[in-house]
C-alpha cells in the first residue's frame, strides 16, 4: 500500500497541491487525470520519492518495492534491450553482477564460496534462472521481437526504445507500479497486450494516461486533480465522466433555481423594508438571502473547447482512387503497390506498426510528396485539408502572434472574427495575442485544429490529431470527428477515436495492405486479419 498524508507543493509562488491524503491499495488500478498543468506528472514523482513535497509525507508498506516508467531514453544506451530490461528488477540485477564477478575472480576463496553460495540462494529464491525468457515474453508482446533483445539501446528505434523502458518498469513484479503515459509510441496491438498484462496484475497500479480507452479498460479508480485538491472515485473513466457531468447539470440547476430565490428576495427586501409591519420578515429574507450569496461554487477548472468541421460544399461520388502506390523512404520501400478506392462516406483509419508508411501515403496524398510509381486522382469536387503529425514548420521561427497566424487561413480578415474561432479553442482575451512561435504542443495542435476548420474542407486527412491534447479537447475532437459528414482518413493511437469515427480499416504491412470495412474492435478480433498479418508478417521475414 502507499498512501499521501498532508501533501502540499507549490511551484513558483503557485500552489499545485494543498493538504492532499489519499490511499492506493493492491488489487487496484487507479487513472490520474486532470487538465494539463495540473500536476499529475509531478504527483508521481512525489510518490516514487524522485520529488520531495513542500510539506506532509509519502508512506509505502515496508519491503514493498515500487517500479517507474523511466521517461529518460538515453539512460540505458549502453546496455542491451534484455539486459535493459533485467535490470528493472534492481536487486536482481545486483545479483547477477555480483555473481559475475565472484566466478571470474581469480583468487576465488573460502569466503567467496559461502558468499556466492547465498547468493545464488537468493537468486533461486527471486526465480533468477526464469529472468531472461520472462524478459523475452514481456518485449515479445509488446512487440520487440526477439532479433531486437540483443541490440544496444542506442540502436533502437523512438517507439522501440519506449517499449523497452516499459517492459522493464513491468518485468520487476512491483508491489507497486507507476505509469506515465504507457501507451505513448505504443502501436494498437501493443496497447491492446498491456491491457490484458494489467488487467492480470495483482497489485497496485497508478497510471497518467490521456488514453480513455486504456483507462476504462484497466482502471478500478479514477483519481482527479483540480484546484490543488485530489478527489478519488471508484470506476473506470467513463463512470467518471458521466458522474461529474451529472454533477455539473445538478450544480447548475441548483444556481438557477438559488439565483431565483435570491431575485425573489431581493424583490421582497426592496418592497417592504420601509413598511413597519413587514420589517421583521424582510430582516429575515435578508439573512436568507446573506446565506445563499455565501454559498461557494467551485465549478470545475477545466475548459471544453467546441470543434466542428463543416464542409462548404458537399463531397460528390468520386472521391479519390490510389493505383499501385510504391514509395522509398531512406533506402526503405515503406509503400508497396498499394492500391484501394475511397468511397463517399468513408471515415478510414490507419492502422498498424509502421507510422512512416501512413506519414508517407498521406504526404503523397497531399502532393508533398511524389510517389516511386502508380498513380492517384482526386474527383472534382473534393477539397481537402491536412493535419500533419509533425507541425512544426507552421509554428517554428514565425514572427506573428495568434491572431495574425490564424489570420493567413481565414476568408474573413476581422480581428473580432479570427478572435471567435481562437475562442472556440480555448485562446481567449490576452491569449489570442501570445506569440505563435511559444505554443506549448497541445497549443499548437489547437491552432492547427482552428485552421482545419475553417478551411470548409469536404475530405480531411489527420495524421495523430490527439497528439499533445488533454483528455477534454480528445474529448472535443472525437465529437466533431464523430459529426463529420464529409470523408475523412486518419491515423490515431487513441482506440476509442478509431472505435467511434472509422467505419472502414486499413492496416498498412510490409507485404501488402489490410482493407475492412468493419469497426476497429471487430477488425482486431477478426480471424482473417490475424491470419492475413501473419502471412504478411512471415512472407517478408
Amino acid at each position: 500500500m502507499i498512501s499521501a498524508q498532508g501533501i502540499s507543493l507549490q511551484f513558483g509562488g503557485r500552489p499545485l497541491f494543498q493538504n492532499v491524503n489519499v490511499q492506493f491499495t493492491p488489487g487496484n488500478c487507479y487513472g490520474l487525470i486532470g487538465a494539463n498543468g495540473t500536476g499529475k506528472s509531478t504527483f508521481l514523482r512525489i510518490l516514487s520519492g524522485e520529488l520531495e513535497p513542500g510539506s506532509g509525507e509519502i508512506n509505502v508498506t515496508p519491503g514493498e518495492r515500487i517500479a517507474v516508467l523511466r521517461q529518460d531514453h538515453y539512460a540505458f544506451d549502453e546496455h542491451t534491450a534484455l539486459q535493459t530490461v533485467i535490470m528493472g528488477y534492481k536487486r536482481l540485477h545486483e545479483i547477477i553482477c555480483l555473481k559475475e564477478e565472484l566466478y571470474n575472480k581469480v583468487d576465488f576463496d573460502d569466503a567467496d564460496g559461502i558468499r556466492l553460495a547465498e547468493l545464488e540462494g537468493e537468486f533461486s529464491e527471486m526465480d533468477g534462472w526464469n529472468a531472461e525468457s520472462d524478459a523475452e515474453t514481456i518485449l515479445n508482446g509488446l512487440g520487440v521481437t526477439g532479433e531486437y533483445h540483443q541490440m544496444k539501446m542506442a540502436e533502437l528505434d523512438g517507439p522501440r526504445k519506449v517499449k523497452v523502458l516499459l517492459a522493464q518498469a513491468l518485468f520487476a513484479k512491483p508491489d507497486i507500479l507507476l505509469l506515465d503515459e504507457p501507451t505513448n509510441n505504443l502501436d494498437l496491438y501493443a496497447v491492446k497486450w498491456l491491457e490484458e498484462f494489467l488487467l492480470d496484475f495483482p497489485n497496485t497500479v497508478i497510471v497518467v494516461s490521456h488514453d480513455r480507452h486504456f483507462l476504462n479498460k484497466v482502471c478500478t479508480h479514477i483519481v482527479d486533480i483540480d484546484y490543488g485538491k485530489i478527489q478519488m472515485y471508484v470506476g473506470n473513466y467513463d463512470f467518471w465522466y458521466e458522474y461529474t457531468q451529472l454533477a455539473a447539470r445538478q450544480e447548475r440547476d441548483k444556481r438557477k433555481l438559488n439565483e431565483q430565490k435570491i431575485k425573489e428576495l431581493q424583490e421582497f427586501i426592496q418592497r417592504f423594508s420601509a413598511n413597519a409591519a413587514k420589517s421583521r420578515q424582510a430582516t429575515s429574507r435578508k439573512k436568507m438571502l446573506d446565506n445563499l450569496q455565501m454559498d461557494n461554487f467551485a465549478p470545475s477548472s477545466r475548459r471544453y473547447p467546441f470543434i466542428s468541421f463543416k464542409p462548404d460544399r458537399e463531397v460528390g461520388n468520386d472521391i479519390v482512387a490510389l493505383s499501385g502506390i510504391t514509395k522509398t523512404v531512406g533506402g526503405r520501400k515503406v509503400l508497396d503497390q498499394v492500391s484501394f478506392v475511397v468511397q463517399p462516406g468513408d471515415k478510414i483509419a490507419f492502422v498498424g506498426e509502421d507510422e512512416l508508411a501512413r506519414t508517407t501515403l498521406f504526404q503523397i496524398l497531399m502532393e508533398e510528396l511524389t510517389p516511386d510509381e502508380g498513380s492517384f486522382k482526386w474527383g472534382v469536387t473534393t477539397s481537402r485539408a491536412y493535419m500533419p503529425s509533425d507541425n512544426s514548420a507552421y509554428f517554428d521561427g514565425i514572427e506573428l502572434n495568434l491572431v495574425d497566424w490564424l489570420r493567413q487561413y481565414s476568408n474573413d480578415q476581422y480581428e473580432t472574427t479570427i478572435r471567435g474561432w481562437l475562442g472556440k479553442l480555448l485562446f481567449s482575451g490576452e491569449e489570442a495575442l501570445k506569440p505563435a512561435k511559444v505554443l506549448s504542443g497541445g497549443e499548437k495542435n489547437r491552432c492547427m485544429l482552428a485552421k482545419l476548420m475553417l478551411s470548409g474542407a469536404n475530405v480531411l486527412i489527420l495524421n495523430e490529431p490527439t497528439n499533445h491534447l488533454d483528455l477534454e479537447a480528445i474529448t472535443a475532437l472525437n465529437e466533431g470527428m464523430t459529426a463529420f459528414p464529409g470523408v475523412m482518413l486518419f491515423a490515431s493511437h487513441d482506440h476509442q477515436v478509431i472505435q467511434t469515427v472509422a467505419n472502414r480499416i486499413i492496416e498498412i504491412l510490409p507485404g501488402g495492405i489490410i482493407d475492412r470495412r468493419e469497426s476497429f474492435d471487430e477488425y482486431i478480433d477478426d480471424p482473417d486479419v490475424i491470419r492475413l498479418r501473419a502471412s504478411y508478417t512471415k512472407t517478408t521475414n
